[in-house]
């Protein structure tokens, strides 16, 4: 990939010290794990819009569908300056080719899921949205969101950076040229990932591509892009991934001996029955394709589709 990936990310999460508290929430992984590879772009929508650090503390109220900001003390309703701030913030990180961005959770601005949105009854409804998050997703539906707490979840963790990681490939492959013969040979490049999470998708991708020229360019990578990021969203279960390790297998049927065929399947039912981490398997696939000379399989991102230092798939 052409240089560090760019991805969002609540201030607070990088140690900056803006929570209404003038306190922040800093997160090792962020900073430590994931910023080995990622470049953050910092973004705290209460400091930002103009409200002072420390401040008083604040939160939704209203409909879920369209909550306002209010202040527990005071009861000032923050709703329009944040509005006021978010619409031109939206256009400055539409420069910044964001593939991802990284919310703190149960924020009233930025949280992502759940936040607690309280009725005219003052009962907490764990329904909502932050209004930063809210816009951010409404402005760009493609780009993986995600919250901190969430990262936690090794799943959700690989799911995410899965997304995020391809996007840039994806960006990456905009950048050369928007031909035809480009989109084939992402997609080509793409199948196995595509395969262990969504078969269905893999294939209405597959018929688009195949009936591109019928289309123009731009709404043809516009329509891609979107069944992309739709597929990617889709877990890849174990299930799926023991599909396309079989799919993998099939390319050796010639090459394998008795042995190795013997401990190719071992493995990959290992992995099936949750007794292994899909990186075993895969690890071992990765040797047989370059001890055989498979240049197709060779130039698959579903056997390194992220770093192996971020150790994705060593979770059963």
């Amino acid at each position: 990939m052409n240089g560090k990936i760019k991805i969002g990310v609540s201030a607070c999460l990088l140690g900056h010290e803006v929570r209404y508290n003038g306190g922040h929430k800093h997160d090792p992984y962020l900073s430590q794990t994931l910023g080995r590879f990622l470049d953050f772009v910092p973004v705290c929508a209460e400091s930002e819009c103009g409200l002072t650090t420390p401040r008083e503390a604040m939160r939704l109220e209203g409909e879920v569908a369209a909550p306002t900001l209010i202040t527990i003390r005071t009861n000032r309703d923050l709703t329009e300056q944040m509005n006021r701030w978010t619409g031109p913030r939206l256009e400055q990180l539409s420069c910044e080719n964001l593939c991802g961005f990284i919310f703190k959770k149960k924020s009233p601005s930025c949280g992502l899921y759940r936040v607690k949105i309280y009725n005219d009854k003052g009962s907490p409804i764990p329904k909502g949205r932050g209004l930063f998050a809210a816009a951010f997703t409404a402005r760009f539906p493609r780009i993986p969101v995600e919250e901190e707490g969430r990262l936690i979840d090794p799943g959700l963790r690989e799911t995410f950076l899965e997304k995020v990681f391809t996007l840039k490939r994806w960006r990456d492959n905009l950048e050369k040229r928007h031909t035809i013969g480009a989109l084939v040979d992402f997609h080509t490049r793409e199948k196995l990932l595509l395969m262990a999470h969504s078969p269905k998708h893999y294939r209405a991708m597959g018929k688009l591509v195949a009936e591109g020229k019928s289309m123009q360019v731009k709404t043809l990578y516009e329509t891609y892009e979107s069944l992309l990021m739709e597929a990617l969203a889709l877990k890849a279960t174990a299930a799926k991934n023991t599909n396309v390790l079989m799919h993998i297998m099939g390319y050796f049927k010639k090459q394998f001996s008795s042995d190795e065929k013997k401990e190719v399947l071992e493995q990959i039912e290992d992995y099936r029955q949750g007794n292994l981490p899909l990186i075993v398997p895969v690890t071992l696939f990765k040797h047989f394709v370059g001890k055989y000379r498979q240049p197709y399989l060779g130039g698959q991102t579903y056997f390194n589709p992220h770093p192996i230092e971020l150790q994705l798939r060593n979770h059963c």
